[in-house]
């Protein structure tokens, strides 16, 4: 009998909201929080491995032989190699840092497919889920990626990294050869969470080199939405998922950012 994938994703859904009451605790006193620095710009706090650890046990406990990729832990390496979590406890841990909406994101793996997704934020109590050709969902609600087809319409999320920062020159090289075609620009300062704008239609499109842990589960959201998902030349996820050189779209404006974004040079071995 095959393995109920609903089922799976109501027990990530458990997870998350159960880790986003005990961020939220930690968040309301952000203030206070001990800080150590992993690297430039790159903080990890208590809070992040509290909820990572809050993550893990729940799903571990019912999952006991599956694996499981995080961002403050080293992996776990479970008896079956076909299911993965990939699990980022705090996505946009300076916003979280500095009092601004964070989110917390799990993706399932299952060989090579993303099987079923979540990205919740836990300050303003939204939960977007999706399940591989189920659909995207806000809520509970079906989402659809935005109509925009006119770039001087189309709102577009990026990362705008200090330069010691960037992990692929030219982030803002890139912004100049879209921006004065566009609408306007915007930088929540989450890839999870840019990506689940775009799913729902706050975002026409967005583009940033991140970290796949951070993107699964918003990729999943995106196509499930509607919505288009490549690298900045088009190739798909042979190549964005070991980049995570990414655009996530409606169809217009990927076309869109694929265009001017694919004028820079490719990094070696892509």
């Amino acid at each position: 009998m095959s393995l109920d994938y609903s089922a799976v994703l109501a027990d990530m859904v458990a997870a998350a909201r159960a880790a986003g009451a005990l961020t939220l605790d930690y968040f309301k006193r952000f203030g206070e929080l001990e800080v150590g620095v992993k690297g430039p710009g790159d903080f990890v706090c208590e809070a992040d491995r509290a909820s990572e650890t809050l993550i893990r046990d729940h799903l571990l406990s019912r999952y006991p032989g599956w694996s499981l990729t995080g961002e403050e832990f080293a992996p776990v390496e479970g008896e079956d190699p076909t299911h993965r979590w990939l699990v980022d406890p705090i996505d946009g841990t300076t916003n979280f840092l500095n009092g601004l909406p964070y989110t917390i994101t799990i993706a399932l793996r299952h060989g090579r497919e993303t099987i079923c997704g979540l990205v919740f934020d836990p300050v303003a109590d939204e939960m977007f889920t999706a399940l591989k050709g189920r659909g995207a969902f806000l809520n509970g609600t079906r989402l659809a990626v935005s109509r925009a087809r006119d770039p001087r319409f189309f709102t577009v999320g990026t990362g705008l990294p200090t330069p010691e920062l960037s992990l692929y020159p030219g982030a803002y090289a890139r912004l100049a050869a879209i921006r004065a075609e566009i609408g306007a620009v915007r930088v929540l300062g989450s890839a999870a969470s840019s990506c689940a704008h775009v799913a729902c239609g706050r975002l026409s499109g967005y583009f940033e080199q991140t970290g796949f842990v951070d993107t699964a589960a918003g990729i999943l959201l995106v196509e499930e939405a509607g919505g288009l998902v490549s690298d900045w030349w088009g190739r798909g996820p042979d190549f964005y998922e070991r980049s995570a050189i990414l655009i996530v779209a409606n169809p217009a404006a990927h076309a869109f950012l694929r265009d001017h974004l694919g004028q820079a040079p490719e990094p070696d071995g892509a």
